[in-house]
Order: C-alpha cells, then structure tokens, then sequence
C-alpha cells in the first residue's frame, strides 16, 4: 500500500514535469495593433525568423489588425502596404482589436498615430504583456491614462524608442573611463506632423537617448527653436545638464544620430543607429519575463519633458517646470489628446 502511494506521488510528479515542459514549448503568440508603420514589419521579421535565438525563439507573431489614420499621411497612403506584408509572411489579418484576443498571449501596440494609443491599449488591456511604440502616446495626460489602466487591469507594459537599447547608447552607458556622468547631448532628425507635438513625432527618438543617458529628475527645460533645429535644454535635480539638438537638415542614414557624454575625467561621442534587433529583443524578453526593461515612470517624465519643451517654444523660451507639469496630469483624470 505503502509502495503503491509513493508511486502514485512519483506517477503525478512527472505527469505535472511533462505538462510544464509542454506549456513551456510553447510559443508565447503575439498581435500586432496597427500595421502603418515599417516598424509592424521589420519586428514580425525579427521576431519570426527562423534563426532567432533567446526568447525570440519562443515567439511568434501570429495576428495583426491594420488601423490607420486617415489624416496622416504616413499612415493613409502605407497602411495597406504594410498590411500586405504581413499578410504574405502568413500573419493573419483580422477586421477588428478585439479579433486578436483569443489569438495572442502578448502585443505589439505599432500604430504610428499616438492619438489612438490611449483608446487601442484600452481595449487590450486584460493582464497580457504590452509593448507600445514610440511615442507612448500624444500627450503626457494620455500616457498617465494609459499607466492607470495598466495599473487597474495589471497589464506589463513599457514603450521606448530603439535608440535606447542601442550600442552606441550601451557603449556610452559602460564606459568606465568618463568617471562622474555630468551631462549629455544627443541629436536626431527633427519632422514634426501638426496632429503631435513638435517633439512627439520624431524628436523623441534624441529625447529617449537624452534620458537612457542621464535617467529621471529633470527639473525644467527651455527649448528654442530656429531655421536650422530645435534645441530643449533641461536642468537635474542633481546640477547635471542634458540638451537635446533636432536637426532639420543634416546628413542621411543613422549619421543625425548622436550622443556625447560629458564625465569628470573624459569626454565621449558616438555617431550612428544599428537598427531594432536590440530593442525587439528586450520585447521578447519583456513578454516571457513579463518585466518592463523601462518604468512607466521614467516615460512620463520623458513625455513631460517634451511637453515642457512644447510650452517653452511657444513662450519665446521661458523655462518650464517639468515636475510641475507631470504633477499636474498625474493628478488629473481627464485625458486631452491634442
């Protein structure tokens, strides 16, 4: 009697191991909201390859949802050519959001239009792991919106742009010869689309760079903006200085790309963007973990800064305080997508 009971302990024991390894086998399938961007195509191609390693090997991308917005170009006049895409890679398109949820375990939120972040990542928001493209969203009090239903529904998300996970940012974030970080500027592109803020379209990407460098704490910022770039300067808390440059001519590629670092006892620049293999894959490993590489946080306070820089243009240049700002929408309910 005795035998047959440790047996049967033994027997359920390895029945529960083979079902955790089964589960565990398999693939964790993801949905893509929103196809009118390159960037719904290059993460599928990333993700779906055949020789992908790391978490990418346990994740597919198995659905997608168009959108679109008719009154931005980039998103009308690409959508349906992304969407193709897609299509031919053996992507399943469907009609509506709510089509992808019995299909996927996590989400790619791509839609170029911040605008609509808000409204989409409410409809997905059950519990399952969320990236959100660049930007977060079109204004700070959308993206605190956006944190307060992740919060109330507890959906991992996190939203970055691929300059944050870059090499150049990695070799300048370990590079031990700069002693003491004092401050940073980084450059990118400078398009600018009149349903966002001026920095929300593109100037994010250098804003990102600026604050995987010097992290959270800026205390207020004054941006100017002429013929040739726009400049937003913050101040943090701890003296440091960090200057964001964009650039509205310049060189093509990844050569507008850049950052240099100011420490006690070295000075660093490095020039260049090496794509989006990086960040898709801290996405894989945020959506097996379920852990945010990035802090909510941290983005509000980079869309506050933006908003800040957004305020001080039109002011001539005042000073804008970027705490006061995100204190101000954190304790607002009321989201105003401009």
């Amino acid at each position: 009697m005795f035998n047959r009971t440790i047996l049967s302990v033994i027997s359920g024991l390895i029945v529960s191991l083979l079902l955790a390894s089964a589960s565990l086998a398999k693939p964790i399938r993801v949905g893509i909201v929103g196809c009118d961007t390159s960037h719904a195509v290059a993460f599928a191609k990333l993700i779906n390859s055949s020789s992908a390693t790391g978490a990418l090997a346990d994740i597919t991308v198995v659905a997608a949802y168009p959108g679109g917005s008719d009154d931005i170009a980039s998103s009308r006049d690409r959508v349906a050519g992304f969407t193709k895409q897609l299509g031919d890679m053996g992507i399943e398109i469907v009609e509506h959001i709510a089509d992808l949820d019995s299909q996927c375990d996590a989400y790619l939120l791509h839609s170029v239009d911040g605008r609509v972040h808000l409204e989409q990542f409410r409809k997905i928001a059950q519990g399952k792991p969320v990236f959100i493209d660049k930007p977060c969203a079109a204004s700070l009090a959308d993206a605190v919106a956006i944190h307060k239903i992740a919060q109330q529904t507890g959906t991992p998300c996190f939203s970055s742009s691929a300059l944050r996970f870059s090499a150049q940012m990695q070799q300048l974030q370990a590079d031990d010869s700069l002693g003491t970080l004092q401050g940073a500027t980084t450059t990118s592109p400078y398009k600018t689309d009149p349903t966002h803020p001026a920095l929300f379209w593109y100037g994010i990407h250098g804003v990102e760079s600026l604050y995987a460098l010097l992290g959270t704490g800026c205390q207020r910022v004054v941006c100017l903006e002429t013929d040739n770039e726009c400049v937003a300067m913050g101040t943090w808390e701890n003296g440091r200085c960090g200057v964001f440059r964009g650039l509205k001519h310049g060189p093509g590629g990844s050569k507008p790309y850049s950052a240099t670092v100011y420490g006690s006892q070295n000075i660093r620049t490095l020039v260049g963007f090496d794509g989006y293999a990086p960040l898709v894959e801290e996405i894989g490993e945020f959506f097996v973990s379920r852990k945010p590489p990035v802090s909510m946080e941290e983005t509000l306070e980079l869309l506050a800064f933006m908003e800040a820089a957004e305020q001080s243009m039109q002011q001539g240049g005042q000073p804008v305080d970027v705490q006061q700002l995100l204190e101000n929408a954190v304790a607002s309910d009321a989201p105003s997508t401009p």
